[in-house]
């Protein structure tokens, strides 16, 4: 089985596209935890996702107001982010659980910061600058549907390109 898989992203273009094609699998109740450096792509991919989601409107990291809900789509998105957070009590008092087990599809930037307030199940993508453009995603999936999530990825890889690293 199938539980990681690293890819290359060379532009925003294509982290987006990673983003999209991800939103295109997703069902409601899906929490993907989103990891990395300040312009590592976590934003780009979460904009991707959304327009996966046939979401129209514009999608921007929500740091000062800590979680956007997109309608509109063909699930509701659940943008959260998380950055000024002090840890996972901070998290569980905003109404977390809402976002985590509501109709929609829940997408976290930071997650490092409340990894013991999420779900054991979770799709976890670590973001990484490898270069001025690139950047490595690697995907952690823990429970059956992230895994089968990944499984389809990796069978689709040609919307990757030919970089994906399976492990």
């Amino acid at each position: 089985m199938l539980t990681d898989l690293q890819l290359t992203s060379h532009s925003a273009d294509e982290t987006r596209q990673l983003g999209e094609h991800l939103g295109r699998l997703a069902r409601a109740g899906d929490v993907l935890c989103l990891e990395g450096d300040l312009g590592s792509g976590k934003t780009c991919f979460t904009q991707g996702l959304g327009r996966g989601l046939s979401i129209t409107e514009d999608i921007h990291s929500p740091t000062f107001i800590l979680a956007n809900e997109h309608r509109g789509g063909r699930l509701l998105l659940y943008h959260l982010d998380v950055y000024r957070m002090s840890g996972s009590g901070e998290a569980i008092g905003i109404g977390l659980d809402d976002y985590l087990f509501g109709d929609g599809v829940c997408v976290i930037e930071w997650a490092e910061k409340i990894r013991e307030a999420l779900p054991a199940e979770r799709l976890w993508i670590t973001f990484q600058h490898l270069g001025e453009n690139e950047r490595s995603l690697k995907f952690q999936a823990s429970g059956m549907r992230y895994i089968e999530l990944l499984g389809i990825i990796a069978r689709s890889r040609e919307a990757f390109g030919d970089e994906a690293t399976l492990v």
